[in-house]
Formats: C-alpha cells, sequence, structure tokens
C-alpha cells in the first residue's frame, strides 16, 4: 500500500472513530430531553431551555474559534506546541471568567431579555456553568488536534455520559432547574479536571510558555473563523430568544420542542461534506468545474436519499412523534414541527463545499447572511407583536429558505451550470417520487387506522410493562410500537421504489453490497480467530 494510501486509510479510520462517538453521544444527550419533559411541569422546562440556551450560546460563541487554532499550530509550529496550548488555555478562562463577572455583578441582563426574575436569580450559577464549559470544552479538541482520535472518542462519550448520569440524577431526584445548574457545573469541574491531566501528561510544563507575539499570531488566524461563526449561530438562535421576550417560558416550552432537530441529520451532511470538501478543492485547483458538478449532484443524491423519505415520514407522524418523545402536554409543537420539517428538502443542497473551493461564494454568502440577519432581526421584532408562535417560526423557515436558494444561484453560476444540466437531477426527481407515493400508501393506512393500531399498541405496552411494573412510560412505549408499525410500512415500499425507479446508482449498490460482505466476512474471519484461540488455550490433556 502506498504512502497516501495509508494516509486515506488512516484518515478514514479517524472519521470513522469520532463519526461513532458523536452518534453515540447523541443517542446518550437525546435521553435528558425526554426525562425533563416527564419530571419538570411545563413552566420549568421553558425556563431549563432558557437558562441552557444562554449557556450553549455563550460556550459556542464566546471562545471566538480560538480553540480551533489549535488544529492548524499544534502541526506546524511544533516547537510552539505548548505555547499554543496555553495561549488557548488562557483565553478561554478570560473569556469564561468575564461571563461570569458580567451574569454575578449583572444578573438582571437576563432577566430582562426573558423578562423572568427566575432567571435573574439563576443567572450567576449560568455564569459558573458558561466559565467552566468553555474551559473544559477544550478536552475534545485537543486530542483531535494532538491527532488522538480514538483518545477524543472516549472523551466525547465520557462528557455526554457523565453530563446524563449527572443532570438525570439531579431531575429525578430534585426536579428542579437549580439542580440541573448545579449538575451541569460538578460536570464542568469533572471535565475540567481530566483536561488538566491530559494536557498535563502530553504538554509539560505548558503554563511557562507564554510567547506574545505568538498569542497575536494566534488570534488573527482565529478571529475571522470566529466572527463568521458567531453571525450564524446569531442567525439560527436568535428567533429564540424574540419567543422568549414576547411569550413565557411554559409556551417557550412548548416553541423549542418544535424546534427538535430531527437525529443525525446534521451528522450525515457533516459527514457527507468532510468526504465532499477536500476533493472539491482539488478539482477547483484543477479547473475542473464539470467534475465539480457531478460531485454535488452525487453528494445531493447521497442526501436526498434519506432526506427526502425521511421529510414525509415525519410529515405524516408529526403528531405521534412529538407526543411520544416529549407526552401529549405538548402537542401544540406539532405545528412548530411541521413548519421546521418543510427545511429537510433544503437541506439537500450541497453548497458549503463549493463555497469552501471558491473564495467569491463564501465571501458572497457572507454579505447574504449580513443582509438576511438584518432582515430577520427586523421581521422577528414585528412579530412578536403580531404573529404566534407559528408565525415566528414561520418567519425563521423563511429566511433560510431564502438563504439555501441565493446561495445555489451563486454556486451554479460559478460552476457555469446550463438549463440542459436539469437532467443530472433525475435520480433526485427519482428519489422524490418514490418518498411521495410511499408517503401514499402510509397515509392511506394511517388516516383510516390511527386510532385503532395506537390503542392496540398502548394495549401491548400496558402488558409489557406491568410485568416489570413500570407503567408510567406506558405511553412512551406504545407510541414507539406505533411508529415502528409505520416505519415498517413505509420503509421497504420506499426501498422497493426507489430501487425500481433506478434513484440508487449502480456504484452505490455495490459500495453498499461490498461493505456489508466485507463486514460480514471480516466478523467471521474474528469468530474463527476467537474459536482457534480457544482450542489453542485447552490443555493437551483434555483435548481428546
Amino acid at each position: 500500500m502506498s504512502k497516501a494510501a495509508r494516509k486515506e486509510d488512516s484518515l478514514n479510520i479517524q472519521s470513522a472513530w469520532i463519526l461513532s462517538a458523536k452518534i453515540i453521544g447523541f443517542g446518550l444527550s437525546i435521553l435528558l430531553p425526554l426525562l425533563t419533559v416527564r419530571y419538570l411541569i411545563q413552566e420549568q422546562v421553558g425556563v431549563y431551555r432558557q437558562v441552557f440556551l444562554v449557556v450553549v450560546n455563550a460556550v459556542s460563541l464566546l471562545p471566538l474559534g480560538f480553540s480551533m487554532s489549535a488544529f492548524y499550530f499544534l502541526n506546524r509550529e511544533p516547537e510552539k506546541r505548548a505555547s499554543t496550548i496555553f495561549h488557548i488555555l488562557l483565553f478561554n478562562f478570560m473569556m469564561g471568567g468575564l461571563a461570569f463577572l458580567t451574569l454575578f455583578f449583572f444578573p438582571q441582563l437576563l432577566g430582562n431579555v426573558f423578562r423572568n426574575p427566575e432567571i435573574t436569580r439563576l443567572a450567576p450559577l449560568a455564569g459558573v456553568v458558561i466559565w467552566l464549559w468553555i474551559f473544559s470544552s477544550f478536552l475534545e479538541i485537543v486530542a483531535l488536534a494532538n491527532r488522538e482520535a480514538r483518545l477524543a472518542t472516549f472523551f466525547i462519550i465520557f462528557a455526554q455520559f457523565t453530563k446524563l448520569l449527572l443532570m438525570a440524577g439531579a431531575v429525578i431526584l430534585f426536579a428542579t432547574v437549580e439542580a440541573f445548574i448545579y449538575a451541569a457545573i460538578v460536570q464542568g469541574a469533572l471535565q475540567t479536571t481530566v483536561l488538566l491531566w491530559y494536557l498535563s501528561r502530553r504538554f509539560s510544563l505548558f503554563w511557562k510558555r507564554f510567547d506574545w507575539k505568538f498569542f497575536r499570531e494566534q488570534i488573527t488566524y482565529a478571529l475571522p473563523f470566529g466572527l463568521a461563526a458567531l453571525l450564524y449561530t446569531s442567525q439560527t438562535d436568535i428567533h429564540n430568544y424574540f419567543v422568549s421576550y414576547r411569550f413565557g417560558p411554559a409556551e417557550f416550552a412548548i416553541y423549542s420542542q418544535g424546534c427538535f432537530d430531527i437525529p443525525l441529520i446534521a451528522i450525515l451532511y457533516e459527514s457527507i461534506s468532510a468526504v465532499v470538501i477536500p476533493r472539491m478543492s482539488q478539482l477547483q485547483a484543477q479547473g475542473k468545474k464539470r467534475e465539480m458538478l457531478m460531485l454535488t449532484v452525487d453528494a445531493m443524491q447521497k442526501l436526498a436519499l434519506v432526506y427526502f423519505p425521511l421529510f414525509f415520514f415525519m410529515m405524516i407522524v408529526a403528531d405521534e412523534f412529538i407526543t411520544t418523545l416529549f407526552t401529549k402536554n405538548y402537542a401544540a409543537s406539532v405545528p412548530i414541527f411541521r413548519m421546521n420539517l418543510l427545511l429537510l428538502p433544503f437541506f439537500c443542497l450541497m453548497v458549503d463545499p463549493i463555497g469552501r473551493a471558491f473564495p467569491e461564494v463564501g465571501r458572497y454568502l457572507l454579505k447574504v447572511r449580513i443582509v438576511l440577519f438584518s432582515g430577520l432581526l427586523l421581521a422577528l421584532w414585528v412579530g412578536i407583536y403580531y404573529f404566534n408562535l407559528l408565525g415566528m417560526i414561520g418567519i425563521v423557515v423563511f429566511a433560510i429558505m431564502i438563504e439555501k436558494i441565493t446561495s445555489v444561484w451563486k454556486a451554479l453560476k460559478m460552476l457555469e451550470v446550463k438549463r440542459s444540466d436539469v437532467h443530472l437531477l433525475k435520480n433526485v426527481g427519482e428519489t422524490a417520487i418514490a418518498a411521495a407515493l410511499s408517503g401514499a400508501l402510509l397515509l392511506a393506512v394511517y388516516l383510516p387506522l390511527r386510532s385503532f393500531l395506537m390503542e392496540l399498541c398502548l394495549e401491548c405496552s400496558r402488558g409489557i410493562l406491568a410485568l416489570i411494573h413500570f407503567e408510567k412510560a406506558t405511553d412512551f412505549l406504545g407510541g414507539v410500537l406505533f411508529l415502528g408499525i409505520c416505519f415498517v410500512i413505509y420503509a421497504p415500499v420506499y426501498l422497493l421504489l426507489a430501487n425500481l425507479f433506478g434513484a440508487v446508482a449502480s456504484k452505490d449498490k455495490e459500495s453498499i453490497i461490498n461493505f456489508l460482505s466485507n463486514l460480514l466476512v471480516n466478523i467471521g474471519l474474528k469468530s474463527n480467530k476467537q474459536k482457534l484461540t480457544v482450542v489453542e488455550t485447552i490443555p493437551a490433556s483434555d483435548n481428546r
């Protein structure tokens, strides 16, 4: 195997480790919202979501992307590795400390934003969480930047597991928002301890390596990325603050559950994008715009194979999906959830890799985001006086659609796409038709049999849970059974139609078959090796 091939294989393995960690981490993190809606009253859920909205946004924005400079400098400046680490820790410590001091001395800032005196009371504690989480969040990044993917995988899972354990314990034992925050403080302190232990082992005496000139170089590198992230996060989350200001915590709880992210959508997009970006940049350097277009279409088709059926399926079973996850108290979240679902087909439009390959596209998108963000602020400000919760999320969905459409238009111009190239989307169109026809069949079963099937599933869940004396989860298990039946009806029909229409390319079929074959072969080989090992360890006198 060549050196380049070994490097590519190594990158693929590292990507697989991180993807696995994120999937496991997501699986752990999704359990917490299911507990909060079952142990807290609706108003408390709203307060909890508001406090941690501030925490998560602060942890994401205040470091200004400075931690990400580790990916650049740890490998390019080996003699300054310790300085790189110390500068990042120092910067994160100061930014977290600044947030804590602000909320400690001026807690009414948050109380005024959310118009809730309870938030004012909790603001200093939220400041402690922000300080610890900003500082300790470097743990995953530094392990990845130091090319220790397996260790980073462990850190990701460790962080999610301890967070779930501590915060789930808090909600079950105390059922208060304040207990949640104290649990988050303990989790941040624990992760900080692990971070300092890891850094002391890998970067000896790093706290003695401050270099002012190099520190300014790091800031110069990181600041543009941090500002871009600031703009993007502000654009995607600002509506939550307007809704919180206009409506009370109980209504914000309804709104935030309706804005629930469907599992693994972002993970799938990021995984495909991570593979496409380097290839796209290589093709752009070679001036191969046609190949770039074909690569984009191929990526869109892969996303469409998942996003289109998910869109139709979720549109149909949205009521049961939301009430199963969050109980019937959040049935009012369903229209908001359906409005959010309208964005799902638009996420098949993969423009990010083109923006990375063509700097002018990136600059154009930045200008578009600035204009749209300004318009979004104005629309939301007017909306809080005239619109209900559904109207507020409608403003956000419309703004994101406009951004997607304008970015696609710019990308098409850069790739010199012609009207005659519309045939390239044949497979995408066939995927949409297969998903829609499968949805029509599911709807034909769902509408007349919905009540009967749900009652049957609830009856089954009562019988199952009675055996372990856990009847409290009857509605949840019944909903899961109902959704499972709907999926069993929908999925085989969709796969059959997608294959019949030729929506799945032959090379993709071959890749899937080869992957499964290799997996089975490897499992078989592993099993045989284990058997041989067992046989070899048996003493000769007993092996007759």
